[in-house]
């Protein structure tokens, strides 16, 4: 039973570890890159997220908003913050000196009273220049587990069941065939 352990156990920490070893160093320089956004997004760091941003970002949220380098900025710095950013299904795809990074993000969002979690799924691209691995776009929607998704699903639900079902309409009434004189 012992050797059983172990063995489920080495093979569990492989699997774990698997996917930092297949990195390449593109793709982690491109995860470092992902990892100093993260940081200057929970410590609110100006200096940080103007290395980060590239002068052309489109940076669109899950509620359609969609910001400049300059705005993005500003509302990080102006927003209540956040508690924690954890990345999981993270996926970095190279094309020359342009990464594509998929995954799934929960952004721990502070508030007046709670924190608040974002069930995301992102998509950021980045580019390679002088200054490094800068974000030049980002797009967030919210993940069908999310808070919001649920309650706007139960919303619907209840409009839905309130609403009589509408009576299937009828065909139209047919002329009578024009008679031969």
């Amino acid at each position: 039973m012992r050797k059983l352990v172990f063995v489920l156990s080495a093979f569990a920490f492989v699997l774990v570890l698997r996917p930092a070893f297949a990195a390449s160093s593109g793709e982690k320089a491109v995860l470092a890159a992902l990892e100093a956004w993260k940081v200057a997004m929970l410590k609110q760091d100006r200096a940080a997220l103007e290395k980060i941003f590239h002068s052309e970002l489109s940076y669109a949220h899950s509620s359609a908003l969609v910001e400049t380098k300059e705005q993005a900025i500003a509302h990080v710095l102006r927003s209540a913050g956040w508690e924690a950013i954890d990345f999981a299904d993270t996926t970095v795809r190279l094309q020359g000196k342009v990464a594509i990074v998929n995954g799934k993000l929960d952004m721990h969002q502070r508030g007046k009273d709670k924190v608040t979690v974002a069930k995301l799924i992102a998509l950021t691209v980045w580019v390679k220049g002088p200054k490094g691995w800068q974000m030049i776009a980002r797009q967030a929607v919210r993940r069908p587990d999310d808070d919001q998704v649920l309650a706007a699903k139960a919303a619907l639900s209840a409009v839905a069941a309130k609403t009589p079902a509408s009576p299937a309409a009828a065909p139209p009434a047919r002329s009578p065939a024009p008679t031969a004189k």
